[in-house]
């Protein structure tokens, strides 16, 4: 193994997923802005869109998921055509 490519600043962080509201707690070195209260401590938090929580192959759901609007702009780019 190489010797200092890896991050040495892991601590501990709570992983948001904001499509079903799941909290977890788990290691990162990932900078957030954020900090929430989870089973009495405070802790940063950082969103994921999906997880093993909502994803479809997990879950066995198909559920759609469409944070950024990316129907809209297809329906809008080709509307004219």
């Amino acid at each position: 193994m190489k010797k200092d490519i890896h991050p040495t600043s892991y601590r501990t962080v709570v992983f948001r997923d904001i499509s079903n509201d799941t909290m977890w707690l788990g290691k990162s070195c990932a900078n957030s802005k954020e900090n929430i209260e989870f089973e009495g401590a405070e802790y940063p938090v950082i969103k994921v869109e999906i997880s093993s929580t909502s994803h479809p192959f997990f879950t066995g759901k198909h559920k759609f998921v469409d944070t950024a609007g990316r129907i809209e702009k297809f329906a809008k780019r080709y509307a004219k055509k």
